[in-house]
């Protein structure tokens, strides 16, 4: 699977887990008619919003990112592609955290909130990095791909041989 792809899919999971999470938590609160419950779940699902926002404002990779492109391994061939595998493999914490979170929600539904908020900073955090690491990849003419490893582990990439985009110079540009 493409690191570009995982990224992607990392930034919609998030933000899906956090949107059913949010459902859940208005579902339950709704019931019970819980109003300071459902004013505090709106405060801090805003103030994760303005977190996640200024968090994933730069344009640059993360450093988290940036190690794991520094230390990819070159390949001469691609490597297996199994998308579904990789993204449990690698996005399981999320499912695992999203799935506990809905269950202890029917009990106790601040917990739910507190998950929707996690889950929206994530996804802000995240939204550009894609982007960056294309930009990369066009720049020196690589792919990098995700490569197999246990789910407790770091991720590691592979760097295969892409396409280099070469831009002309923009007419207003000063020679």
């Amino acid at each position: 699977m493409r690191f570009v792809d995982l990224l992607k899919s990392t930034v919609l999971l998030s933000a899906a887990a956090a949107t059913m999470l949010a459902v859940i938590t208005v579902l339950v609160v709704g019931s019970r008619g819980d109003d300071v419950l459902a004013l505090a779940a709106a405060g801090w699902w805003l103030a994760a919003l303005l977190i996640g926002a200024v968090m994933g404002r730069r344009n640059a990779v993360s450093p988290a990112i940036e190690r794991a492109l520094r230390e990819a391994r070159v390949a001469t061939s691609l490597p297996e592609m199994r998308a579904g595998r990789v993204l449990i493999n690698r996005l399981w914490p999320l499912l695992l955290v999203t799935l506990a979170a809905a269950g202890v929600s029917l009990a106790w539904p601040q917990v739910a909130a507190m998950a929707t908020g996690f889950g929206i900073m994530w996804a802000l955090s995240w939204r550009r990095q894609e982007a960056a690491v294309t930009a990369i990849e066009e720049r020196d003419g690589v792919t990098f791909y995700v490569a197999q490893t246990a789910p407790t582990q770091p991720i590691r990439l592979v760097r295969a041989p892409g396409f280099r985009r070469d831009l002309p110079a923009r007419p207003d540009a000063a020679v």
